[in-house]
């Protein structure tokens, strides 16, 4: 973003923008494309098969000009929530078009302003957006196995997923999963979240290695093939990781990742929407935010 948008948006108010429903798909990934690496996960999703669940709201300044852009994942509470361009431009939106009761907001810190108005807001996590190309890559060799969907049950025990709650045997048709096994148990595995080839992303997660057979370098062996697979297919490639897990930045710097952003999550609930009544969600989403399995 540069500085002279950075300062327009220290003057703008909500008032000077107009927020819309927005479903056209070139217009949102044109807008998307403005800082590829920090929309990653949205741009993944765009073309992928969880984008019939997803609201997208557009808010533009009184000369039409796209200002900002959110975009809601419908289901559950609580519910994912992005925040793209001008702050202002996001409140305008949460004002009038998304209006989540209770949200996982993922944005940087400068969108604080954008949610206090309209939310309560529970401390903050921080996060690394981390990324890597074809040329910055740098493979770590290690005895890993491409995982396929008779793999499910395994994968859903490292995670720790029960019956009902774990991941269906699609995203491993869908994604790229790989593990490495330890007297035939899975112990460490690495996946995705979303791979877009016409947007030229993809999106890393679920990077898991179990609490007896962490420090052995199974995550960056995990990572770094499912990391190889998508380069195959992709220019670039992101990641989430906490700021302040040292361990798995050095692992991911390691394979040639480097930061693009720092981000904000936080968890956010409409006010009058009874915030109080959600505090034992809240309390369980605190606990798996900070005890997320890192390498």
């Amino acid at each position: 973003m540069s500085d002279a948008v950075r300062g327009k948006i220290a003057l703008a108010t909500p008032s000077e923008f107009r927020a819309r429903a927005v479903s056209d798909r070139d217009e949102i990934a044109a807008f998307l494309r403005t800082d590829r690496l920090y929309a990653a996960y949205a741009l993944g999703d765009l073309d992928g098969p969880s984008r019939s669940r997803l609201a997208w709201g557009l808010a533009v300044d009184r000369a039409g000009a796209a200002r900002g852009l959110a975009v809601q994942h419908m289901g559950l509470a609580p519910q994912t929530l992005f925040l793209m361009g001008d702050p202002a431009a996001c409140r305008a939106i949460l004002g009038a078009t998304l209006r989540p009761r209770l949200a996982f907001v993922q944005a940087t810190e400068e969108y604080r302003s954008a949610l206090t108005d309209l939310y309560d807001l529970d401390p903050p996590v921080r996060l690394l957006r981390m990324v890597v190309d074809r040329n910055s890559f740098t493979p770590w060799a290690g005895s890993v196995e491409r995982l396929q969907t008779r793999d499910v049950d395994d994968l859903n025990r490292l995670y720790r997923l029960g019956l009902g709650s774990g991941f269906p045997a699609s995203v491993l048709d869908e994604g790229v999963y790989y593990g490495v096994r330890a007297n035939g148990r899975l112990v460490a595995a690495a996946g995705t979240h979303a791979i877009n080839p016409r947007e030229g992303l993809a999106v890393v997660g679920n990077v898991m290695t179990h609490l007896d057979y962490r420090g052995r370098g199974f995550a960056k062996a995990v990572t770094s093939a499912v990391t190889a697979e998508l380069l195959e297919r992709v220019t670039d490639i992101a990641l989430n990781v906490h700021a302040s897990n040292g361990s798995a930045v050095a692992a991911y710097t390691h394979l040639g990742y480097h930061t693009h952003r720092e981000l904000t999550e936080w968890v956010a609930g409409r006010r009058g929407a009874g915030w109080a009544l959600t505090a034992p969600l809240r309390a369980a989403l605190r606990w798996s935010r900070t005890n997320r399995s890192d390498p």
